[in-house]
């Protein structure tokens, strides 16, 4: 955990998972389990920094190779495609997509809605995931 004020405070949700792929991404090629701890601080356990690999290779935005006895990881995807499967998650477990989404973009500040737009109108995409 993270000291906030001389105590320790949890990590957010998908905090995590996003540390330990911006750790990855720093390095200059496949890296062991216990390297990213060190890259951390070292204040999570060997253990926790494995099972959030192992939770981001599920969510294929990593993957792995064996190396003797233990495996070696690289990154598949940067940060902004984890958050992005957040939030995918996030929508998939509401009945109606269609407020969330309204909700979402009505709240969003006009520089971030203007982008959203510019986005979805990008020739060769179909807003609703599928390519042309």
């Amino acid at each position: 955990m993270a000291l906030e004020g001389g105590r320790a405070r949890r990590r957010g949700q998908g905090e995590l998972e996003g540390q330990v792929l911006g750790a990855l991404r720093e390095a200059d090629g496949p890296v062991t389990a216990a390297w990213v701890q060190e890259r951390l601080g070292g204040d999570l356990a060997y253990t926790t920094v494995v099972t959030i690999l192992t939770r981001l290779l599920a969510k294929d935005v990593v993957s792995r190779e064996r190396h003797g006895r233990s495996f070696l990881w690289t990154p598949t995807a940067d940060v902004a495609r984890l958050a992005a499967l957040r939030m995918r998650r996030l929508l998939d477990g509401e009945r109606d997509r269609e407020a969330v989404l309204a909700s979402f973009v009505t709240a969003l500040p006009p520089g971030d809605e203007q982008v959203l737009r510019a986005l979805l109108d990008i020739p060769g995409t179909d807003p609703g995931g599928t390519e042309d």
